[in-house]
């Protein structure tokens, strides 16, 4: 059953930024007679729960009839809908090699608007009308999140193989001989570089270290896959938790199956969420439905693949609503900011070193600004001598020391 108030109620409270007396004065509807109880109107389209249509992204239309009094005449609540359920997926059928839907076949590609989280512009026009303080500048939370795809590359039968048969005995065989020889086991550098941040925060808790484990069968682009219960892992999980990180979850690049996840107490955090993102990024709005079924509470994955910026058009943690159903779910979407392959990929953004450092001091500044929640996305596996990936990583925790 399509409920349009608890939507409503909810859009409005987190434009708001989740102060529920400012959202008290501000009413959706087009009767001009509530400026009599509320300060701020905004006028719906006719859409929220009844049709999808494209969002205004023109300027927003404002008036102010009585002095304190403000009508939004362009529908930033149903613009808000549409980006966080991410709607327009559910009629944009175009995918990619891996059935993502990728930027460059959104409106937002299309329109050069994904370094602009627009939402949150919304949200500082309404604090404005409301005559309220905008958000103080400074991020909110910080997320250094890293996805454990491999924990090495040799020292698996496939992995020594593989190096084998490209000629690089050499490396195979310092791997077999010491783990810390393998160069994508770079969790103790990773460790290091991430504890100068939490170490130095000006705020307890201001930041956290996520590092997602896959949990799956390897097959296909699932491969190579780590034994969970085998003593390489154990010893890297006992590292990574003594060092104040938390473990989330990082499922297939198949889907979940039926909603069902084997392993989920062990992704259990102590205030029971459990952090989830999916492999390649890729989480259909079908594996959306199945991540609320399994009681996944936190997702990490809302980024696209093939281009930094702001997919859901905020810098700011946000629930599901389902658009098929119009239903607002429990399951917390977390932005991602930006991940390390998709600015050095060269099927992604391939850029150099100074134009990534350039284009993500942009997306953290606009983090910033929007008091939102920056999410970083870096592989152990890019942590190697033949990329950028450590000077980079290195001078973007520089900016938020």
């Amino acid at each position: 059953m399509v409920n349009n108030d608890q939507i409503v109620n909810y859009l409005i409270n987190w434009l708001c930024y989740n102060d529920e007396q400012l959202a008290k004065r501000v009413a959706y509807t087009a009767d001009e007679k509530e400026l009599e109880t509320h300060d701020v109107l905004i006028v719906p389209n006719g859409s929220l729960g009844n049709r999808i249509v494209l969002p205004d992204m023109g300027k927003v239309v404002v008036e102010t009839p009585v002095k304190g009094k403000a009508i939004i005449r362009t529908d930033i609540l149903y613009n808000a809908f549409f980006f966080i359920s991410r709607a327009e997926e559910t009629f944009n059928t175009e995918r990619d090699e891996h059935n993502r839907f990728a930027a460059r076949f959104s409106l937002l590609g299309h329109n050069n608007r994904l370094h602009i989280p627009m939402l949150d512009e919304h949200a500082r026009l309404l604090l404005k009308l409301l005559n309220a303080p905008q958000p103080e500048e400074g991020f909110h939370h910080i997320y250094l999140t890293h996805d454990i795809d491999a924990i090495t590359r040799y020292r698996s039968f496939r992995g020594a193989l593989g190096g084998i048969r490209r000629g690089e005995w050499q490396q195979v065989k310092s791997a077999l001989r010491e783990i810390h020889h393998d160069p994508i086991y770079t969790f103790p550098w990773m460790i290091e570089q991430d504890k100068r941040l939490t170490s130095n925060s000006p705020k307890d808790g201001l930041t956290s270290i996520i590092y997602f484990v896959k949990d799956t069968p390897g097959k296909g682009y699932d491969y190579p896959q780590y034994n969970l219960h085998g003593s390489e892992f154990k010893q890297l999980k006992k590292m990574l938790l003594d060092s104040g990180a938390q473990l989330g979850l990082h499922s297939s690049y198949y889907g979940l199956e039926n909603g069902k996840v084997s392993r989920l107490p062990s992704f259990q955090s102590s205030n029971h969420q459990i952090f989830h993102r999916s492999h390649f990024l890729n989480c259909s709005l079908r594996q959306m439905m199945q991540l609320v079924k399994a009681g996944i509470t936190d997702d990490f994955t809302m980024g696209f693949a093939d281009c930094a910026g702001f997919r859901l058009q905020t810098t700011r943690a946000v629930r599901w609503i389902n658009p098929l159903t119009y239903q607002l779910t429990p399951l917390t979407l977390h932005p991602l900011t930006v991940m390390d392959c998709t600015l050095s990929n060269a099927g992604y953004m391939n850029l150099n070193e100074d134009e990534a450092y350039f284009l993500c001091e942009r997306l953290l500044a606009k983090v910033k600004m929007h008091h939102g929640d920056l999410c970083l996305l870096w592989h152990n596996s890019s942590f190697t001598p033949d990329t950028y990936h450590q000077s980079l990583y290195t001078k973007l925790l520089q900016l938020l020391l």
